[in-house]
């Protein structure tokens, strides 16, 4: 069996995918200690539905969480996932980031409750379906693999997107878990594809065999067709 693969990335590259969740998950922690160092309340710049004010939240949400708890719960996510996104899917990886992060804010926008939204864990349901469903969708065994992993860390997080518990926003989870599920497809020919194996090439090269074979009974002397 052989297997058509491309290049992987350069060893002196091979931390780049790390460093852009790293810092995004950086600037999370940035910001609460600045809000607490200087006894500051920045709910007030999240997501407040229907809301002409409320729409700055769409930007600064996923930074604002309400206390370390939630900050932790959501920081490793962000980056064990997003770096897998920007590692197995370099060729859209930003793509997938800004519209997960913009796609699921302005829906909750739309739509939530009337109340303050924060919180990266729209970010972290957008990313933990868009690697579920693009690895099922694209059939590649190592993306599949990478989905099987998600749903042995994360699977747990599928209650969250209903409303169990109204002090935790389940309209981000939800509209992240959609994102990521639309956007799993709308990307689904770019980025990596379906590996081909050794048993791919001898169906193509029998369905080639059997195509010749019916079109040579169809006229096995070779005779001009007439009209």
């Amino acid at each position: 069996m052989y297997v058509v693969k491309s290049g992987g990335l350069p060893k002196k590259n091979r931390f780049l995918p790390f460093l852009f969740p790293l810092f995004f998950v950086a600037s999370l922690w940035l910001v609460k200690f600045v809000e607490i160092n200087f006894q500051l309340d920045f709910a007030g710049f999240g997501i407040l539905p229907r809301n002409f004010s409320g729409l700055r939240g769409i930007i600064f949400a996923p930074l604002i969480h309400e206390n370390f708890n939630h900050l932790i719960n959501n920081s490793f996510p962000v980056l064990i996932l997003g770096t897998a996104i920007f590692y197995s899917y370099k060729e859209v990886k930003w793509k997938i980031f800004f519209w997960i992060y913009f796609m699921t804010n302005l829906w909750v926008w739309a739509a939530a409750r009337s109340a303050f939204h924060i919180g990266a864990s729209g970010l972290v349901y957008g990313f933990a379906s868009f690697i579920f469903f693009s690895g099922i969708i694209r059939k590649n065994l190592k993306l599949m693999a990478l989905s099987l992993l998600v749903v042995f860390l994360y699977g747990g997080m599928v209650w969250g997107i209903f409303p169990i518990d109204y002090r935790i926003s389940f309209e981000s989870h939800l509209f992240g878990s959609l994102a990521g599920l639309l956007l799993a497809y709308y990307f689904r020919k770019q980025g990596p594809q379906r590996e081909k194996y050794s048993w791919d090439f001898e169906e193509e090269e029998d369905s080639e065999i059997r195509k010749f074979g019916e079109e040579d009974n169809k006229n096995p002397f070779n005779f001009p067709s007439v009209n």
